[in-house]
């Protein structure tokens, strides 16, 4: 008797947490938010989320200790394996409009438990995005100036507990803070309102890699593509900077590029989030999540062929390697475009974490999963 009554318990429990939503065919496209963002609201939203100031770092480390030259396959294979992803979620995002992207898709393919899981990390995944690129705005300010604000704050801010480790900053970021403060300001004012903010940072972004691109275009080199073994400067070892070549750490040097690489087409899910503030749904979603991973891929491929065409793959500096590069060439004035665009690439990104926010807690409260007062 005892086993039959626990039997039904783990049933019913099973059930509960395997209950899939169901979404009826004249309801997928009822909404309670109004139908604003179209297609170009969408892919900038993507372009913005997805390109950041990562661009600016990643090609430069991955060139130099993963794939020489060949840093342009890694990121021409990571962005076919994003693409991938993203028809999925296409599909998904044409078939389900809905707010909530892949917490939604889990609730009605997978279930309730699997649903609450996903919902929870994307939360994680948001929050943690916008307090990291909150702080990289104000490094990248920060240093412009001389370091005067991080000066001001480690000395009237400074944290009260020890921080052996160095697992902490040693000051609250007051700067950081603010931003993310203000930024969900605007995102309360409207969805159109931070939809045109992000418009003109996103535009600003592109603008300064189109100037890095051509500009370095100006000092390329094939050579550096070619480079002997015989020419290769090294520090310590001989297998520090690989064999020379296009390929100087070998295909599997491009391979383990390409699985670092993929990190950076991380955000073209937001266009996902939107899907009950866009028009036609069906339609912009698709196009869109298409539409910025075609364009990331070309940007991010653009600037590591222009890397290492200007400098020897090994000698690009992995803190700042385009400034680096473009004063190594004489063109250091080309700096103030990337500074531009590295500080409207970290406003994008804060904006990218930040939007998609509000409408996962707002799913997960319609659905009963959060309390009502997100919903």
């Amino acid at each position: 008797m005892e086993t039959i009554k626990t039997n039904n318990i783990m049933q019913r429990a099973l059930a509960i947490v395997s209950r899939r939503k169901r979404i009826s065919a004249t309801n997928v496209l009822h909404s309670q938010l109004r139908r604003c963002l179209t297609v170009f609201d969408l892919t900038t939203l993507g372009i913005g989320s997805t390109l950041g100031a990562g661009i600016y770092i990643l090609a430069g480390t991955v060139a130099r200790d993963l794939a020489g030259p060949g840093v342009l396959l890694s990121f021409i294979i990571a962005g076919i394996a994003s693409l991938l992803s993203g028809l999925c979620y296409a599909e998904l995002g044409s078939k389900y409009p809905r707010a909530g992207s892949a917490y939604v898709y889990s609730y009605i393919v997978i279930g309730e438990l699997a649903a609450f899981v996903t919902g929870w990390n994307l939360i994680l995944e948001y929050v943690v995005g916008a307090a990291s690129s909150a702080r990289a705005w104000t490094s990248t300010v920060d240093s412009m100036i001389g370091f005067r604000m991080s000066t001001f704050f480690r000395s009237n801010f400074p944290f009260p507990f020890s921080n052996p480790m160095g697992m902490f900053a040693s000051y609250m970021d007051i700067g950081a803070f603010v931003l993310t403060l203000i930024t969900t300001v605007l995102l309360a004012i409207g969805v159109k309102e931070s939809s045109r903010m992000n418009n003109f940072c996103t535009t600003i972004n592109l603008t300064s890699v189109a100037i890095i691109v051509v500009s370095g275009l100006f000092k390329a080199d094939i050579n550096n593509w070619h480079i002997p073994i015989s020419q290769i400067r090294q520090n310590q070892s001989i297998g520090l900077a690989g064999y020379g070549g296009f390929l100087p750490y070998s295909f599997s040097g491009v391979l383990s590029g390409a699985a670092t690489c993929f990190y950076a087409f991380v955000g073209f899910d937001l266009v996902a989030t939107t899907g009950e503030e866009t028009e036609n749904p069906r339609r912009a979603i698709p196009i869109s999540i298409c539409l910025v991973l075609l364009v990331c891929s070309l940007v991010y491929c653009a600037v590591a062929a222009v890397l290492t065409l200007m400098v020897p793959y090994y000698s690009i500096r992995i803190d700042a390697s385009l400034p680096d590069a473009f004063d190594r060439v004489g063109l250091p004035h080309v700096k103030i475009a990337i500074t531009l665009g590295a500080i409207t690439g970290l406003t994008s990104s804060i904006i990218g974490s930040l939007f998609p926010l509000p409408r996962v807690l707002y799913s997960m409260a319609s659905d009963g999963l959060l309390f009502p007062i997100f919903g």
